[in-house]
């Protein structure tokens, strides 16, 4: 999930520099929401991960 927050980084500075602000926009958004829904999914995990045994 966070690849692809950072892929969609990638091509919304890309297209920010290319003059293209639009498709910046749209993929900053992407990337903002893919990443919180990672670092939520994360949490979730440390959460609800697996306990060590009980001695």
């Amino acid at each position: 999930m966070l690849y692809w927050a950072l892929i969609f980084l990638v091509v919304g500075l890309v297209a920010g520099l290319l003059g293209a602000s639009g498709i910046a926009a749209i993929a900053s958004q992407i990337a903002w929401i893919l990443f919180v829904i990672g670092i939520v999914l994360l949490v979730i995990h440390l959460v609800t991960g697996r306990k060590p045994p009980a001695p």
